[in-house]
């Protein structure tokens, strides 16, 4: 199973659909609103307009970030729209509360180049779009997209209009969780496109366990690495579910193995102070890939140890995510490495069906007295770019200001601008977003806030929503189990919260399109190196791991590195 961000939530790629976490969540990447923006400027100075070009007439921008054009501009974007989209009475995707607030509040007036029904269309019309240079004023493009643009000399700089023209609350978005989410659409140190942003610390991993099988056992919650190995332990041999069958696992553990999500052992590996799939700093601040360095190796012994003890599913190479879900859904799994959402999808599922079944999130645990740093991403998953001497290039940047205004600032309207009362996600219709970095943590810490003091007074519409389902379950609704465990006191969130008050969160040093070996060989030494993990947890010598390190450099990590240490030099 595959998570994917979208802008409010995730969706599960070949698993259930996370309806309301989307509504609920703002772990923003943009799916199928991948392809959505629009904008058109003055030509800067560097800029000379082509012949023809109706630079020279441009209506001059209104100075501040959310002022109105006194004549209304006209911009042109592109987007996808799927089935997931509705609107509220006869709303379109031309015509909605957003386009309309676009036009009466900004006076700029949204129109579609093109719109895709689907990820295929979408992706082909966005490459013929590209190939030919016929592109709209904003062109919402992902990271190598955006590159096409910049070696092309398509799309203009947009470092002076972010400086002059991003609200206070877009840049505390942009630049206060940190400097990778804006340095990420630099390029020789311009900015090239305006990011989406969104959550990293949202993606940390999170330590899931069944308190009730832990209070049967008489076990402790886990708080090292050996107190995990001996719940396996527990969890695989002593009949947790007291059925008399030899039919639990100690570990889940899925066949991607590195990753998140649910049943990925990011945490896992974490804990022994190694990064796999990601790209860290040696001790002479050179960006390293983490999943070659010595730490690997103990974590390894200690999953083969596991393995050759019965702890972890025989099978687990041939299971994803989503088959891996269904294990724990079935009472036979009830420790393992997860992501803040899956209260939501899979275990709820569990709950509806053994309302007894009760999981605990727990931060992930060290291998020593060195604490355990959860890996993160960098949150941006979409970027807006903008056509070289296009009329309004600022546009953008006030449509980004209003989308960031309406959530958190003094414009805010969650009920009339990101999910209505009757739950019609009105924020698909939005084609520039950026979200908090804290959007959800924020939720966690309001609503456990009015749990403890019964004032819902300060709350926002989507805060006083996930308090209603919470104070549900509190009177015994099992349905709303989910959201308690995700917002509640006890909760995902209650976790993630400890990780950002430490400090904690380690983010991927490396958050650029991928460089021209990466293109080349990554897959390749992807599947190299999934391979041999899985070779080396199921029992063949950890030499093996020194071997793949050796032909990881020779078939082309060397050369990834090197690229990857001249992007960090030319990123910032």
């Amino acid at each position: 199973m595959e998570l994917v961000r979208h802008s409010r939530g995730y969706e599960i790629k070949g698993g259930c659909h996370m309806k309301h976490l989307k509504a609920s969540l703002s772990f923003a990447a943009i799916g199928t609103l991948l392809l959505a923006s629009a904008c058109g400027s003055t030509a800067p100075a560097d800029e000379k307009p082509k012949s023809g070009d109706s630079s020279s007439t441009a209506p001059a921008a209104p100075a501040g970030p959310l002022s109105k054009y006194p004549t209304p501009i006209e911009v042109t974007t592109v987007r996808s729209v799927d089935a997931s989209i509705k609107f509220v009475g006869s709303d379109t995707i031309d015509n909605n509360e957003w386009t309309r607030a676009y036009l009466d509040e900004l006076g700029i007036k949204l129109k579609y180049n093109w719109i895709a029904t689907s990820g295929e269309d979408s992706a082909q019309k966005m490459n013929v779009m590209i190939a030919s240079g016929d592109l709209p004023d904003i062109i919402p493009v992902n990271a190598i997209q955006l590159k096409q643009l910049v070696e092309a000399d398509l799309i203009a700089d947009l470092s002076d209009v972010y400086a002059k023209y991003a609200s206070p609350l877009a840049k505390k978005f942009m630049e206060g969780n940190s400097p990778e989410q804006l340095n990420s659409a630099k390029f020789n140190g311009k900015l090239m496109a305006i990011p989406n942003t969104n959550s990293s610390i949202d993606g940390a991993s999170i330590l899931w366990v069944r308190t009730d099988w832990l209070k049967k056992l008489g076990l402790s919650e886990p708080k090292t690495m050996d107190d995990v190995g001996n719940i396996a332990e527990a969890f695989a041999k002593r009949d947790p579910d007291g059925n008399g069958k030899n039919d639990t696992f100690g570990l889940g553990i899925n066949k991607g193995i590195g990753g998140g999500g649910i049943m990925g052992l990011a945490g896992f590996f974490n804990g022994f102070h190694a990064y796999t799939g990601s790209w860290v700093k040696d001790a002479s601040g050179n960006l390293v890939y983490g999943s070659i360095l010595p730490e690997v190796k103990p974590a390894l012994l200690k999953l083969q140890e596991m393995y050759k003890a019965g702890l972890l599913d025989k099978e687990f190479g041939v299971k994803d995510g989503a088959k891996a879900g269904e294990d724990a859904v079935a009472g036979k799994i009830g420790l393992y490495y997860g992501a803040m959402w899956n209260p939501i999808n899979p275990l709820q599922k569990g709950k509806d069906l053994d309302p007894n079944m009760e999981w605990g999130a727990f931060p992930i645990v060290s291998v020593d007295s060195k604490p355990a740093r959860p890996q993160v991403g960098n949150p941006v998953f979409a970027y807006y770019a903008v056509k070289k001497g296009a009329k309004n290039p600022e546009a953008v940047m006030k449509m980004v200001n209003l989308f960031v205004e309406k959530g958190w600032g003094e414009k805010q309207d969650f009920d009339n601008f990101f999910t209505s009362k009757d739950g019609i996600e009105l924020f698909k219709h939005s084609p520039f977003n950026a979200w908090s970095p804290t959007k959800n943590l924020d939720v966690h810490l309001a609503v456990v806030n009015s749990l403890k003091t019964g004032d819902t007074s300060k709350l926002n519409g989507e805060q006083k929503s996930t308090y209603d389902k919470i104070k549900k379950f509190n009177e015994g609704d099992n349905k709303n189990w989910n959201q308690a465990r995700v917002f509640g006191e006890s909760s995902s969130f209650a976790v993630i919260n400890q990780y950002q008050n430490n400090n904690l969160p380690l983010m991927s040093q490396f958050f650029g399109a991928p460089t021209k070996t990466m293109g080349e060989k990554k897959a390749t030494l992807d599947k190299m190196e999934l391979e041999t993990f899985t070779k080396i947890i199921m029992g063949e010598p950890i030499e093996a791991f020194d071997k793949f390190v050796e032909d990881w450099k020779k078939l082309g990590g060397t050369d990834i590195t090197k690229e990857v240490n001249e992007w960090a030099k030319s990123a910032r």
